[in-house]
């Protein structure tokens, strides 16, 4: 069951983490991360719209976010020489870019549910990660096609060259979304994805298509997707064919699933957990694919609600934490750094070897 945010309070706390994260970060380098944290979660968010609430298990989420985000590279240079306040719109253009492609492809992926639905998504994110090579026109090719966000006259000092400038786009963009999200999980639409997600015969039986619903959800998440691919292409100014690759799409679920499904925010949490890893812990080590998914391992056998829910159960416990259970805690970090160790002079080794 997904929990929800109640009250102004933890919205209030959301936005004010956005407006201070740079201020506690004001590196480049850490801004850049920040930005790339931004665009992730609301990929998550937008994944969990389709495998957390409406039981609809995609391999190609990617697909959606990296159509998206090529229309609107191009756009972006079509706007060249306009304000900078064309740019502002370029996320909603990217959005509406995922929700066509959506219902284009949705309208054949969730004719069917289970497992079908999964292969073919797997098929579609492979037949157009081919494409993607065959018309360099649109693609780019291997190089890709790139933009410049800078894209002319200022708009009260903001021109958007600067990555804070960028961070607080994103951040504007993914508060909105998140909160959109939100109140779709507390409509009568997000109430009956749940039911079908959980029982799609007994939706039926009350009057409701399962498959009219699932596509809804697929387009809706599919905007959110196409708006998290237009900001990742004006963090990078470059699109490439591995935007919409089958890598990309994996990534989205293993930091979703990792994050806690039955959980609103949980899959925020698991995009900051997977940004963290791929852009700070690969400086450090060779092997952060390899504790990534150890880790991923360890949530599907141990904590199957994620981080969010070791978080909440910790939260709710933590008053009946005994002695036995800090010891057992102390053995299992103790192990984890054991396990790191020898990895770390394995990989040594080799390099050495």
């Amino acid at each position: 069951m997904l929990s929800s945010w109640r009250g102004k309070p933890a919205w209030l706390a959301f936005a004010l983490i956005l407006l201070a994260a740079p201020l506690a970060f004001p590196q480049s380098a850490a801004l850049s991360i920040l930005s790339q944290c931004g665009c992730m979660m609301l990929l998550a968010l937008s994944f969990n719209m389709l495998l957390g609430q409406s039981g609809m298990l995609s391999f190609g989420h990617a697909l959606y976010a990296g159509l998206a985000a090529f229309a609107s590279v191009h756009l972006m240079n079509r706007l060249s020489g306009c304000s900078a306040a064309a740019l502002l719109l370029v996320p909603l253009a990217g959005g509406a870019a995922g929700m066509l492609a959506g219902a284009l492809f949705g309208y054949v992926t969730t004719r069917r549910a289970g497992t079908a639905l999964s292969m073919i998504s797997l098929a579609l994110v492979e037949l157009m990660a081919a494409a993607a090579l065959m018309f360099p026109g649109w693609f780019g090719g291997e190089s890709g096609v790139s933009a410049d966000r800078v894209l002319g006259a200022s708009l009260l000092g903001i021109d958007f060259s600067s990555q804070l400038q960028v961070y607080y786009l994103i951040a504007f963009w993914l508060f909105i979304c998140t909160a959109a999200m939100y109140g779709l999980t507390q409509t009568p639409l997000g109430r009956i994805a749940n039911a079908v997600r959980d029982n799609p015969q007994r939706a039926a039986f009350i009057g409701h298509d399962p498959r009219r619903v699932r596509y809804l959800m697929f387009m809706l998440s599919a905007f959110f997707a196409g708006v998290g691919g237009a900001l990742t292409a004006i963090n990078f100014e470059i699109v490439s064919a591995e935007n919409l690759g089958l890598l990309r799409s994996a990534q989205i679920l293993l930091f979703t699933f990792i994050g806690g499904i039955g959980y609103f925010f949980g899959p925020m949490i698991g995009a900051i957990v997977g940004v963290l890893f791929s852009s700070l812990l690969s400086a450090y080590t060779r092997g952060w694919q390899l504790y990534l998914g150890l880790l991923f391992v360890l949530v599907v056998l141990f904590a199957p609600g994620g981080i969010a829910g070791v978080w909440i159960s910790l939260l709710a416990g933590w008053r009946r934490m005994t002695m036995r259970f800090l010891l057992r805690l102390a053995g299992a970090l103790l192990m984890a750094g054991a396990a790191v160790f020898l990895v770390e002079m394995l990989y040594r080794r080799a390099a050495v070897l």
